[in-house]
């Protein structure tokens, strides 16, 4: 089947084109890429007013399946993600089960494929059952087509057990995806600790609760050589050791998402409205700002979702019941280009339309 995509702004960073073309694709492949196509195609889609780019990849989503289907499933999580631009996603194993297992890494790619709209990379536990006891079979996981390994939902509180599985990392190539918190300072906190949410009567999350990790996985990765990916960094002080970790040459990099730099804890208003709960949460504009300039600098690599669903009724109670987590991954692209095209990271002209 021909598709004649006509009069888009052709955006594709690997050949450094930046122009309104048309592109011819045949059987999934783009064929051929200039202005005025004129040739027969089955399927004409003007593109006027849009961007057309290459396929979005997300590092870090929860599609909640096994098990947490009533949240999401794969072809829910594929139906979105493919709806806000993205052909591929990494899969956390904070499912139920865990993905610590070959059993389930093969579920998730098998049904993946089976929906056919998104590639799914599951990403394996580093310990069975997310229980920071004992690492999970993570060679085995290797072997059944897995590239990276993360605890996600939580930290590896016990560091010589993460120091094993990041010397396995190192050996087998894998990538540590790091949920970055000390779950022993959270103390109960729901929010950010500043003091607006000091007034709205909320319990806060210190900077602390991640950059205490941030800077213990850093130390971590240089001691092993394993390749180290912080995920979801929202401190100003995460963006500081990023640098310090990259002018030293570790093999670190970090993503940031979009709901930490396009909102502060000031954007709170209800102190029960739980749409603004999420881990880690909304943090000051001194955090935002440096998150952005993160980017700007290139110090901060990439921007990923934490797309993380949950059921209407489980969110729809206090900020203290409810689970963190937001969903995200429709809407990213937009908020990303609106966001950053107003703080100057980007200079695409604003008159253009996000599809």
């Amino acid at each position: 089947m021909r598709i004649l995509i006509k009069n888009g702004r052709v955006i594709n960073p690997a050949t450094g084109t930046d122009e309104v073309l048309d592109l011819l694709i045949e059987d999934k492949k783009v064929i051929k890429t200039e202005a005025d196509i004129a040739e027969e195609a089955e399927r004409i889609v003007d593109a006027t007013g849009c961007f057309v780019m290459p396929g979005f990849i997300d590092l870090h989503v929860h599609f909640r399946d096994p098990g947490l289907e009533h949240k999401e499933t794969i072809e829910t999580g594929s139906k979105a993600a493919a709806a806000g631009g993205y052909t591929t996603v990494f899969a956390m194993p904070n499912t139920k089960p865990v993905a610590d297992n070959v059993d389930v890494v093969n579920y998730v790619h098998n049904k993946a494929k089976e929906v056919g709209l998104t590639n799914v990379s599951q990403v394996g536990a580093i310990t069975k059952g997310q229980a920071g006891v004992e690492l999970a079979d993570i060679e085995e996981m290797a072997k059944a087509g897995i590239i990276t390994i993360s605890e996600d939902g939580k930290s590896v509180m016990n560091s010589q057990l993460y120091r094993e599985a990041m010397e396995i990392a190192a050996r087998l190539g894998l990538t540590v995806l790091a949920h970055c918190e000390d779950i022993n300072l959270v103390n109960g906190g729901v929010v950010n600790a500043d003091a607006h949410t000091t007034e709205l009567g909320l319990s806060g999350i210190t900077n602390s609760v991640e950059d205490v990790i941030v800077a213990r996985d850093i130390m971590l990765s240089r001691d092993t050589g394993a390749k180290l990916h912080l995920c979801h960094c929202s401190t100003k002080d995460s963006v500081t050791m990023v640098k310090m970790a990259k002018d030293e040459g570790l093999r670190v990099t970090a993503e940031v998402c979009p709901h930490h730099f396009v909102l502060t804890s000031e954007d709170i208003k209800d102190p029960e409205d739980t749409n603004y709960k999420m881990n880690p949460p909304l943090r000051t504009r001194e955090d935002v700002d440096a998150l952005i300039a993160g980017l700007r600098d290139d110090i901060m690599d990439v921007i990923a979702t934490d797309h993380a669903p949950h059921a209407f009724e489980e969110k729809n109670t206090n900020m203290k019941k409810a689970p963190f987590g937001i969903v995200g991954i429709e809407t990213v692209a937009a908020l990303t280009y609106s966001e950053l095209v107003k703080t100057g990271v980007l200079s695409i002209p604003c008159q253009m339309n996000v599809s």
